[in-house]
Protein backbone atom coordinates (compact mmCIF):
# COMPACT_ATOMS: atom_id res chain seq x y z
CA UNK A 1 0.00 0.00 0.00
CA UNK A 2 1.32 3.27 -1.26
CA UNK A 3 1.54 5.97 1.57
CA UNK A 4 0.09 9.37 0.37
CA UNK A 5 3.03 12.13 0.15
CA UNK A 6 3.38 14.63 2.33
CA UNK A 7 5.72 18.08 2.04
CA UNK A 8 5.71 20.40 4.93
CA UNK A 9 6.52 24.09 3.83
CA UNK A 10 9.86 25.43 4.90
CA UNK A 11 7.66 27.52 7.88
CA UNK A 12 6.15 24.34 8.74
CA UNK A 13 8.76 22.67 9.19
CA UNK A 14 10.80 25.07 11.06
CA UNK A 15 7.72 25.50 13.34
CA UNK A 16 7.24 21.44 13.73
CA UNK A 17 11.17 21.23 14.60
CA UNK A 18 10.63 23.70 17.39
CA UNK A 19 7.91 22.03 18.85
CA UNK A 20 9.63 18.77 18.84
CA UNK A 21 13.11 20.63 20.44
CA UNK A 22 11.58 22.65 22.90
CA UNK A 23 10.25 19.95 25.16
CA UNK A 24 7.65 22.72 26.38
CA UNK A 25 4.51 20.84 24.13
CA UNK A 26 2.66 18.31 25.06
CA UNK A 27 3.79 14.93 24.57
CA UNK A 28 0.78 14.36 21.80
CA UNK A 29 2.01 17.66 20.29
CA UNK A 30 5.42 16.23 20.34
CA UNK A 31 5.01 12.79 18.62
CA UNK A 32 2.66 14.51 15.96
CA UNK A 33 5.21 16.27 14.93
CA UNK A 34 7.55 13.82 14.54
CA UNK A 35 5.28 12.34 12.27
CA UNK A 36 4.76 14.97 10.33
CA UNK A 37 8.54 15.62 10.28
CA UNK A 38 9.21 12.05 9.23
CA UNK A 39 6.22 11.71 6.91
CA UNK A 40 8.01 15.10 5.00
CA UNK A 41 11.43 12.92 5.22
CA UNK A 42 9.42 9.74 3.13
CA UNK A 43 9.87 7.70 6.03
CA UNK A 44 7.54 4.56 5.99
CA UNK A 45 4.56 4.59 8.18
CA UNK A 46 5.55 1.06 9.38
CA UNK A 47 9.12 2.55 10.88
CA UNK A 48 7.38 5.83 12.26
CA UNK A 49 5.10 3.31 13.96
CA UNK A 50 7.56 1.35 15.86
CA UNK A 51 10.00 4.58 16.96
CA UNK A 52 7.31 6.02 18.26
CA UNK A 53 5.27 3.49 19.51
CA UNK A 54 1.94 4.97 18.00
CA UNK A 55 -0.68 3.39 15.77
CA UNK A 56 -1.19 3.51 12.08
CA UNK A 57 -4.68 5.77 12.80
CA UNK A 58 -2.67 7.80 14.36
CA UNK A 59 -0.06 8.87 11.31
CA UNK A 60 -3.31 8.59 9.18
CA UNK A 61 -4.81 11.50 11.45
CA UNK A 62 -1.84 13.77 11.83
CA UNK A 63 -1.53 13.34 7.74
CA UNK A 64 -5.20 14.02 7.10
CA UNK A 65 -5.44 16.80 9.94
CA UNK A 66 -1.98 18.94 8.24
CA UNK A 67 -3.68 18.37 4.52
CA UNK A 68 -7.16 19.71 5.60
CA UNK A 69 -6.18 22.76 8.19
CA UNK A 70 -2.74 22.88 8.03
CA UNK A 71 0.16 22.81 11.01
CA UNK A 72 -1.86 24.19 14.07
CA UNK A 73 -4.68 21.69 13.37
CA UNK A 74 -2.29 18.94 12.87
CA UNK A 75 -0.41 19.55 15.75
CA UNK A 76 -3.02 20.53 18.81
CA UNK A 77 -6.06 19.01 19.76
CA UNK A 78 -9.28 20.47 18.25
CA UNK A 79 -11.69 22.45 21.68
CA UNK A 80 -14.35 20.29 22.48
CA UNK A 81 -17.64 21.24 23.52
CA UNK A 82 -17.79 19.60 26.75
CA UNK A 83 -21.14 19.90 28.22
CA UNK A 84 -23.52 22.92 29.01
CA UNK A 85 -23.35 24.38 31.75
CA UNK A 86 -26.31 23.55 34.01
CA UNK A 87 -26.31 26.74 36.23
CA UNK A 88 -25.10 30.13 34.83
CA UNK A 89 -23.28 32.79 36.99
CA UNK A 90 -25.86 34.50 37.72
CA UNK A 91 -27.49 31.54 39.82
CA UNK A 92 -23.76 31.25 41.61
CA UNK A 93 -24.08 34.76 42.36
CA UNK A 94 -27.62 34.34 43.82
CA UNK A 95 -26.42 31.23 45.85
CA UNK A 96 -23.11 32.80 47.05
CA UNK A 97 -25.23 36.05 47.87
CA UNK A 98 -27.52 33.37 50.45
CA UNK A 99 -24.96 32.06 51.72
CA UNK A 100 -23.25 35.21 52.88
CA UNK A 101 -26.51 36.74 54.68
CA UNK A 102 -26.85 36.39 58.14
CA UNK A 103 -27.40 33.08 59.85
CA UNK A 104 -31.01 31.55 60.06
CA UNK A 105 -32.49 32.55 63.40
CA UNK A 106 -31.39 30.49 66.29
CA UNK A 107 -28.56 29.28 64.56
CA UNK A 108 -24.61 30.68 64.75
CA UNK A 109 -24.10 29.62 60.50
CA UNK A 110 -25.79 28.46 57.66
CA UNK A 111 -25.93 24.55 57.50
CA UNK A 112 -25.51 23.24 54.22
CA UNK A 113 -28.83 21.53 54.36
CA UNK A 114 -30.83 24.46 55.86
CA UNK A 115 -29.33 27.00 52.82
CA UNK A 116 -30.66 24.32 50.65
CA UNK A 117 -33.75 23.94 51.88
CA UNK A 118 -33.88 28.40 51.66
CA UNK A 119 -32.41 28.12 48.07
CA UNK A 120 -35.36 25.58 46.91
CA UNK A 121 -37.54 28.33 47.88
CA UNK A 122 -36.66 31.07 45.36
CA UNK A 123 -37.94 31.08 41.99
CA UNK A 124 -36.01 28.95 39.17
CA UNK A 125 -33.73 27.18 42.18
CA UNK A 126 -36.57 24.90 42.92
CA UNK A 127 -34.22 21.74 41.39
CA UNK A 128 -31.38 22.32 42.62
CA UNK A 129 -30.01 19.69 44.73
CA UNK A 130 -27.70 19.68 47.73
CA UNK A 131 -23.94 18.47 45.82
CA UNK A 132 -24.70 21.28 43.51
CA UNK A 133 -24.84 23.98 46.30
CA UNK A 134 -21.99 22.85 47.68
CA UNK A 135 -19.60 22.46 44.24
CA UNK A 136 -20.99 26.25 43.71
CA UNK A 137 -19.95 27.46 47.50
CA UNK A 138 -16.95 25.53 46.49
CA UNK A 139 -16.15 26.94 43.35
CA UNK A 140 -16.68 30.44 44.54
CA UNK A 141 -15.09 29.84 47.40
CA UNK A 142 -17.50 31.00 49.96
CA UNK A 143 -18.32 29.72 53.10
CA UNK A 144 -21.24 29.17 54.95
CA UNK A 145 -21.30 32.13 57.50
CA UNK A 146 -17.60 32.36 58.31
CA UNK A 147 -17.11 35.99 58.82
Amino acid sequence: MQQTELRLSMADRVAATAVRAKGVCSAREVNRAHILLALDQRIPESQIMAVLGVGRMTVWRTRAAYLDGGLDLALRDVQRSGRPLQYDTETEARVAALACTDAPAGSARWTLERLHEVIREEPGLSAISRETVRRLLKKTASSLGAR
